[in-house]
């Protein structure tokens, strides 16, 4: 089967493997505390111009959502994202089961809104019982979104200045942050992005690692036990090691954003071949993940040779497909979907 279902179903990028295997006989400290993960921690505050950001590497990007979100709020407080926001749809509840309430607003083609999220605001503030309600304490974001498409330097400046007037802490789910980082459309940088929020992650498992995800205090003001919240969490490595050595191969000559070029541009390719034969977008993504309308016939006869999610129903005949490029997508596979075609 031809695979287009996701960003994650690889292994690690020779780079990183060969990192891997080059090191494996050596012995280290452990639970992070060895040489690779201090000096993938230093070429990560290099890169985001950061020195003083205190990093920490957990498992996946459930636990580092369900983590980072229990950190930075209190007990009785609620996270803020959109109706499509990952934490709202696909984590299983895991933000609940920490006991904080996901509060959802409208999502504008995956993006939330500033002016809608001052408005909201201004409501609660304005009501009378809204010391009997969950109080919102956290917003959550994704870059890219869960559509694939971009906020703006300037959409983020406004969604963060909104979150500093109320209180709010702002935190960027990166777990496809090269992709949107590589994408021409977008004029966000990894030191622009630090700037514009309170804590954000840059994501290994979708882009070149086997596992991990890299979080980033940019101001160094890490929650206290934060370390003991990741282990309570069930997301700190005992071979902490694992995520250092991969991080520190991802951030050596500029590794990280070369292969999460290849997806954009691959991506691209793929967008030309349906788009040649007369196929529409549920909406332009500029990133890795693109989101086919295929009529339904088409689609089940795709499906039998080509691996991609069925989204959801367009209309009655119609259904959104997402096909989805990585860093290890090749020209090879682009060609042999051309030919399917």
């Amino acid at each position: 089967m031809l695979s287009f279902e996701c960003d994650y179903n690889n292994g690690a990028h020779p780079d990183v493997l060969r990192a891997l295997v080059d090191t494996n006989d050596e012995t280290t400290a452990t639970y992070g505390f060895d040489v690779y993960t201090e000096r993938a921690k230093q070429k990560i505050r290099e890169a985001c111009e950061t020195p003083d950001a205190q990093i920490y590497f957990l498992a996946g990007g459930t636990q580092t959502n369900a983590t980072v979100i229990d950190g930075i709020l209190r007990s009785y407080e609620a996270v803020i994202t959109i109706e499509t926001g990952h934490i709202a749809v696909h984590e299983s509840g895991a933000i609940e089961h920490s006991g904080h309430k996901v509060i959802t607003l409208p999502s504008n083609e995956g993006r939330l809104d500033a002016d809608e999220l001052e408005q909201w605001m201004r409501t609660f503030e304005g009501d009378e019982s809204r010391d009997h309600v969950a109080q919102p304490g956290a917003v959550y974001i994704s870059l890219p979104t869960e559509l694939g498409t971009l906020y703006t330097a300037a959409q983020l400046e406004a969604i963060y200045a909104t979150c500093r007037a109320h209180q709010l802490r702002l935190f960027v789910d990166g777990a496809r942050l090269g992709y949107g980082l590589a994408a021409s459309d977008g004029d966000l940088t990894l030191p622009r992005l630090a700037r514009l929020c309170d804590v954000f992650y840059i994501g290994g498992t979708k882009v070149g690692a086997l596992c991990g995800e890299a979080v980033v205090f940019p101001r160094g003001d890490a929650p206290r036990g934060f370390f003991s919240l990741i282990k309570q969490h069930g997301a700190l490595f005992a071979k902490g090691r694992l995520c250092g050595v991969q991080f520190d191969a991802l951030f050596t000559d500029g590794l990280y954003l070369r292969i999460a070029q290849n997806a954009i541009d691959r991506a691209r390719q793929l967008v030309a071949l349906f788009r040649q034969r007369g196929y529409r977008f549920y909406l332009d993504s500029p990133t890795n993940q693109q989101f086919v309308i295929l009529p339904n016939e088409q689609m089940h006869q795709l499906e039998q040779r080509v691996e991609f999610t069925h989204w959801g129903p367009y209309d009655a005949d119609h259904f959104i497909c997402r096909f989805v490029t990585s860093w290890a997508t090749t020209e090879a596979h682009l060609a042999a979907l051309e030919a399917l075609l």
